[in-house]
């Protein structure tokens, strides 16, 4: 590659992610009652968005026994479902909300490490 390309490539790439970093999140947590599962999730979902995403998230928690018209329309299986609005794409997280790194994976808040091989 030419130094030009490279350069231009660098530059597209931070200008890129100074945007990202300025975009609103909209996120749905679903849950399913008042649960000590449940409410981990809310802790673990709050603390996580006021430590990446202070300031710049929206953060609506349903409980399906109060909503159950929503888990249908929105095609919850299971609960807790974290879903990722905005920005695009659209993302679904599953389960254990405690799990940090598989959350901000999934809120692409951090880049899924790639495991080398040893040959």
């Amino acid at each position: 590659m030419s130094e030009k390309l490279i350069e231009t490539t660098l530059e597209t790439l931070k200008q890129a992610s100074q945007e990202a970093e300025s975009q609103p999140y909209v996120l749905r947590l679903y849950i399913a009652g008042l649960t000590p599962r449940s409410q981990e999730a809310v802790r673990a979902i709050t603390g996580i968005c006021e430590e990446h995403l202070a300031g710049r998230y929206d953060l609506e928690v349903i409980d399906l026994y109060q909503n159950p018209v929503l888990a249908k329309g929105e095609q919850i299986i299971a609960a807790p479902t974290l879903i990722k609005q905005l920005p695009l794409p659209l993302r679904k997280i599953i389960g254990n909300m405690a799990d940090k790194d598989k959350v901000l994976v999934g809120l692409d808040l951090r880049p899924k490490s790639v495991e080398v091989s040893k040959v």
